[in-house]
């Protein structure tokens, strides 16, 4: 088993910390689908790339890919206006649509196209290989040193935009660099993990943590134990039971989600209405 799982199992402790951060600046800033839409033009460069007959571990296609996840960073930071009668996340949602159905144009032209659309959305991180876990980790602690350098203005413009605004920042500029940052780490990881799987270990620990805990360094921690529990269950139930090991992942988070929220709300009812007993 362990020949099989040892990797996976690297990737899924050494991987999901800054995916976690970065979930709690997508929560933050109130743009839940951003990262499945990057993730998702990501996947269509992904798709040019299969198009072209390009090996998908080599660097012409990783760069494909990144070019259309920083066309999605540029459009998305230049929407993203202070006051718009046009929400973000329609915006954010066309993106994401108009990505998938292009993915599936293109893929519709590929010999391989139906294995490539599964691949696309779940991924299979039971076959990721030491290489793409370093590189990964690599670009990950890259993209992990410019936040902690420029931490100031990136926590400002996402968790108090309108002070953001009033210190006199070029807020657009600053979204955009959080957008690129973001589409490197998306377009590194959605290659072995998938769409859906990227925006679950985005958002789901994101959303436990802050339920959870009121500063961010509790609810970094409590989203990165969230995050291990649920990729090292996930995947040893995907190798138990023969299952998709990206499904089951996504599966596991969800129902860590709903146990998490539920005995959350059951204790502070608990917490409520002991004052009035007394």
């Amino acid at each position: 088993m362990w020949d099989v799982m040892f990797w996976p199992v690297v990737a899924c402790v050494l991987l999901p910390w800054l995916l976690v951060y970065l979930g709690l600046h997508v929560v933050r800033r109130g743009i839940i689908f951003i990262d499945i839409a990057m993730a998702q033009m990501a996947s269509l460069g992904i798709c040019v790339a299969v198009l072209l007959h390009l090996n998908l571990e080599g660097w012409p296609a990783f760069l494909i890919a990144l070019g259309f996840t920083l066309l999605g960073a540029a459009i998305f930071s230049i929407t993203g206006k202070r006051s718009s009668q046009i929400p973000q996340e329609a915006i954010i949602g066309i993106g994401y649509v108009v990505a998938a159905a292009a993915a599936v144009l293109l893929l519709s032209r590929a010999a391989e196209g139906d294995e490539e659309i599964k691949n696309m959305l779940v991924g299979n991180i039971l076959l990721v290989s030491p290489r793409d876990v370093w590189k990964c980790l690599g670009l990950f602690v890259v993209v992990g040193l410019v936040h902690f350098v420029l931490r100031k203005s990136l926590l400002l413009v996402s968790f108090d935009r309108e002070a953001a605004y009033q210190q006199g920042l070029a807020v657009r500029w600053w979204d955009f660099l959080f957008y690129a940052l973001f589409g490197l780490v998306v377009t590194s990881f959605v290659s072995i993990a998938g769409v859906l799987l990227v925006f679950s270990y985005l958002i789901v620990p994101a959303v436990c943590g802050i339920g959870l805990a009121d500063s961010l360094g509790k609810r970094f921690l409590i989203g990165w134990l969230i995050a291990l529990i649920g990729g090292v269950v996930g995947l040893f139930l995907s190798f138990k039971c023969d299952l998709p090991s990206g499904a089951a992942i996504v599966c596991t988070f969800g129902v860590l989600l709903v146990v998490i929220t539920s005995a959350t709300a059951l204790f502070r009812g608990r917490a409520a209405a002991s004052p009035a007993k007394v």
